[in-house]
């Protein structure tokens, strides 16, 4: 079902009725909302902050609830296509100096907090998501640094 609302929903052009019907796909198909994505955001960064591999990556971030607010807009935009993100998420990333394990350990506090927080239906799409995510996000910094991630590799290998 899920797979079925994302073929039918990704290839339509910027028209606000045609987003809106989308989302209210996505939303039926997965059974996320902007309220349970704030809960995830919320949980994930609350468990990530702690954990001592990434931890302190995010010491730099100094106003949280605006972070939860972008990255909250981020997961709508990319999990239920509302497009309300508007930004580049890879020069915040670049700057942390983050490599393979950082992108693997992301993702499996990820999961774990999505298994938690989110309906059952919808763990497996937002994963799918976020592998997309941060296997790019792994490729982008690795090149920003002037090299290429080896291949199989943290993110990229799940």
């Amino acid at each position: 079902m899920i797979e079925s609302v994302m073929t039918a929903s990704v290839a339509f052009p910027e028209n606000p009725e045609r987003r809106a019907e989308a989302t209210r796909r996505l939303m039926a198909a997965t059974g996320l909302d902007d309220a349970i994505l704030e809960r995830l955001v919320r949980a994930f960064y609350a468990r990530a902050r702690r954990d001592p591999e990434i931890g302190a990556k995010f010491d730099g971030v100094h106003d949280w609830e605006n972070h939860i607010a972008r990255i909250t807009t981020f997961w709508s935009s990319v999990a239920l296509m509302t497009g309300r993100y508007h930004g580049q998420p890879l020069p915040p990333h670049v700057k942390l100096d983050l490599h393979g394990p950082h992108f693997h350990r992301w993702l499996a506090l990820f999961e774990e907090t999505a298994r938690e927080t989110c309906p059952a239906q919808a763990v497996d799409y937002l994963m799918e998501k976020a592998r997309r995510i941060a296997a790019s996000l792994e490729m982008g910094t690795g090149i920003a640094r002037g090299e290429l991630p080896a291949r199989g590799s943290g993110a990229s290998s799940g």
